[in-house]
């Protein structure tokens, strides 16, 4: 596995029933989503948004049921009762103070113009690497970067406001976004803390971008986006059990982003629905100069893509069936086992098995090329800062942590670092190889030639096994099974969509091709979600029983 530490392990997990947690609701209600029937329950009260849509909000808005004022307040409640009080998710760093004045501005724009798209005062929670221009910091979740304010926001910040979204809050995450330890905890950061799966509240909520993961799942926000790497979005979108879209890279920039590797990172949506995800998908996308990756999606790109989401989009669709990603318990591959039989009755036509070889992503080589762009890339973001930035390069933060040890590494250390700083300029040759000999292997040799020599439109594997507890003095759980790495080094596009519950835990189900291929991913994930309808509410509960 390649989503956390040494980007070499998976996880594994079988629970038990859910024990109830706190109070329970009395009242129990009901609404109806795109087919699905939701039904709330759990340790907290019912919900006004529980799982609502952007299309509902939306039409809430025009009638004048709600405002984006009404809704962005009712979020940073809910941000109040579940994550600062209640079971205590920490899955939300700070939030935005002038949310409710860029609502009220966003409700007067809709009152004398119209709204401006799907997003108009639609409350996103994004992850805490990435830039914002205000009065909001972004530090990766390290004290080393406390009170920094980037000199400008980030380009898909730039185009979230663009498209009349509100910036809710800065969501915690696995601090450096999980490029720290060897031994680390998902989910944990020195400014955010322990953030917890809100299925069961001592289970891990997996990858760098878990506090996005949480906040969606849990109704904190209405919408949220993490970055991914190796497996950072799919991994908590698995563990979280909402939809996760890791697009090619270059497909939303990465100027602002705190970085771990120019060839891999990409950030993407994390949303309850499908439909949801596709809305936020489209606006941000865009050539920016200041990020040389995005010129490849000129032509490519589309600002909506909403007519990919076609209920009927399994007909037809060839799906290769990877059965060779090891680890997997038998829980997961029985879920994996009907998701495969459900695609097949939605008129798939299902190439059984359709195997990537585990070379393609389970040597050392993907790990020297993170450890040489890591040090390069973080430095290169550094100096954007400018010269009142606390920290200016990769070698200060290692500094700060060693001298602060007591808060930035109570229960791990910073191995990873050090191992970046170690390594030489781009221009090395072991460098050079390990880009080389990896993209080869997952795109070229791998991803590619599978698709072609089978014409299909997808590959299909379980996403995650399901979540581990959360264990500060051994780590996270490595010994499972994970599908992530192929499309992560090959910065091909990936799509995770709920697949059920391995004794009350949730687990997804991914769907990968090559790049650029997002629209027949939607048309298949889509298909697949209408057809199966797996999301539910978490529950809240302290524990497994």
């Amino acid at each position: 596995m390649i989503d956390r530490r040494g980007f070499l392990g998976t996880t594994a997990l079988s629970g038990a029933a859910l024990v109830a947690g706190t109070a329970s609701c009395t009242d129990p209600t009901s609404r109806t989503d795109e087919g699905r029937r939701i039904e709330t329950s759990g340790s907290v009260p019912a919900f006004e948004l529980d799982e609502i849509t952007v299309p509902e909000l939306q039409e809430s808005m025009e009638s004048g049921e709600r405002t984006a004022r009404s809704i962005t307040e009712a979020y940073l409640q809910r941000i109040e009762l579940l994550d600062r009080q209640g079971p205590g998710l920490h899955c939300i760093i700070e939030t935005n103070p002038d949310a409710l004045d860029l609502a009220d501005a966003l409700d007067r724009e809709r009152r004398s113009q119209g709204p401006r798209g799907p997003l108009h005062g639609i409350p996103v929670a994004i992850k805490d690497n990435i830039d914002t221009h205000d009065r909001m910091t972004t530090t990766a979740g390290s004290l080393a970067l406390e009170g920094s304010i980037p000199p400008r926001d980030a380009y898909i910040v730039e185009r979230l406001r663009e498209a009349g979204a509100i910036v809710l809050a800065k969501a915690n995450l696995s601090e450096w976004a999980y490029f720290r330890g060897e031994r680390a905890s998902s989910g944990w950061s020195a400014r955010g803390g322990q953030c917890k799966n809100p299925y069961a509240l001592d289970r891990n909520p997996c990858g760098s971008s878990s506090g996005s993961g949480v906040a969606a799942s849990a109704n904190l926000a209405a919408l949220t986006i993490g970055t991914e790497t190796g497996g950072s979005i799919m991994c908590p979108s698995s563990s979280n059990g909402i939809v996760g879209i890791k697009p090619t890279v270059g497909l939303w920039s990465r100027s602002g982003i705190i970085p771990i590797s120019h060839s891999q990172d990409s950030a993407g949506p994390m949303c309850r629905t499908v439909r949801d995800a596709v809305l936020l998908l489209g606006p941000l996308t865009g050539v920016d100069s200041r990020d040389a990756a995005t010129a490849a999606s000129d032509g490519r790109f589309e600002r909506d893509y909403s007519p990919y989401l076609d209920p009927e989009g399994l007909r037809g669709a060839r799906i290769g069936v990877a059965r060779s990603f090891p680890g997997f318990d038998p829980e997961t591959l029985a879920l994996f086992e009907q998701a495969v039989r459900d695609m097949a009755a939605g008129g798939a036509v299902l190439v059984d098995p359709a195997n990537l070889p585990n070379a393609a992503w389970n040597d050392a080589l993907p790990l020297t090329l993170l450890e040489y762009e890591f040090k390069a890339d973080l430095n290169a973001y550094l100096s954007t800062l400018g010269p009142d930035a606390p920290v200016k390069s990769l070698a200060d933060i290692i500094a700060f942590n060693e001298a602060n040890a007591d808060r930035e590494m109570p229960y791990f250390g910073q191995e990873r670092m050090v191992a970046s700083q170690a390594r030489g300029p781009l221009t090395d040759q072991a460098y050079l190889a390990a880009v080389r000999v990896v993209q080869t292997r997952t795109r070229e040799d791998g991803i590619d030639a599978l698709m072609e020599e089978h014409r299909l439109d997808a590959i299909v594997a379980p996403t995650r096994s399901p979540a581990w507890l959360t264990d500060h003095i051994m780590g996270d759980r490595l010994d499972g099974g994970s599908s992530a790495g192929p499309a992560a080094i090959a910065g091909y596009p990936d799509i995770t969509v709920p697949m059920g519950f391995v004794e009350g835990l949730p687990v997804g189900v991914s769907f990968f091709g090559r790049a650029w291929s997002e629209p027949a991913l939607i048309r298949i994930a889509y298909a697949y979600e209408q057809a199966t309808m797996h999301r539910t509410l978490p529950g809240f509960a302290p524990t497994l029983g």
